[in-house]
């Protein structure tokens, strides 16, 4: 039988964690409210990061170029994201895991000259 007195510890950690997380989130608004802060009006509601308003919908498409150079981005992250722990401890691997790292950096090569033939680094 499982003595549940041993989760207590995780449970008050949790239990600290969501009160504080609570408290970040509510306690501004509430102090927003009974100082006067929270007071809407047309100056606080206009535009703020350019100072003028946008010149057309801002639910307009993007080009999807945009989303290819993301995507290559993420790709090329995580790449280095995998190549930091095998740097690490490749001594310790042995061979079949330098080939394996070399397997995989060959791939994204590969597919970084196939997005740069088909155009998708290039920005107009």
């Amino acid at each position: 039988m499982v003595d549940l007195s041993e989760y207590l510890p995780i449970l008050l950690f949790l239990g600290v964690a969501l009160a504080l997380s609570s408290a970040f989130v509510f306690l501004p608004m509430i102090a927003a409210r009974f100082t006067g802060a929270h007071q809407p009006n047309p100056e606080k509601l206009s535009e703020y990061e350019c100072g003028f308003p946008a010149f057309e919908d801002p639910r307009s498409q993007f080009d999807v170029r945009f989303y290819l150079i993301a995507i290559l981005f993420i790709v090329f992250d995580l790449e280095a994201a995998f190549i930091y722990p095998w740097a690490v401890s490749v001594f310790e691997l042995g061979w079949v895991a330098w080939g394996s790292m070399m397997i995989f950096i060959a791939e994204l090569a590969l597919g970084l000259v196939y997005a740069w033939k088909k155009g998708a680094l290039d920005w107009e």
